[in-house]
């Protein structure tokens, strides 16, 4: 029953631990609005909680490792392991700019801001979800 109860929470739990990750590096990008050179970075929500649920994302479904994406080979037990993006977090990718500016930054405030606020939202919402699902899991349990 542990088990169940687990795997029921732990889409939750990866959403919400995305959606934070997520808001960190958006905060990153506006704090980071007037520096020279820097590169706006962002990740696809999406494919992010696809591959931390497990679950298999588009064409890697045919790719030898059954749906998990390419499996790296190695001939030497010293070779590192593949991790994907830092800490094996989601893969962060560059923002290509609309209109880039003369200083190399690629950050647009008002997209960082606007996408800042959606997240933020998503994020709000996916803990009413959860509140919600862990009352009624809460109420589900109690004997009459």
């Amino acid at each position: 029953m542990i088990d169940r109860l687990s795997a029921v929470l732990n889409f939750d739990s990866e959403a919400l631990d995305l959606r934070e990750r997520r808001q960190k590096v958006l905060a990153n990008n506006i704090a980071n609005a007037d520096t020279p050179n820097f590169k706006a970075r962002d990740f696809e929500f999406s494919r992010a909680l696809a591959q931390a649920t497990g679950a298999a994302n588009g064409p890697a479904k045919n790719l030898k490792g059954g749906g998990k994406g390419l499996v790296l080979s190695t001939t030497s037990s010293q070779h590192m392991t593949a991790r994907s993006g830092i800490h094996g977090g989601p893969n962060m990718l560059y923002r290509v700019p609309d209109q880039p500016s003369l200083d190399g930054n690629t950050v647009s405030m008002d997209q960082e801001r606007s996408r800042f606020t959606d997240n933020a939202v998503r994020y709000q919402a996916a803990l009413t979800l959860l509140n919600s699902r862990i009352r009624g899991l809460k109420t589900a349990m109690q004997p009459e």
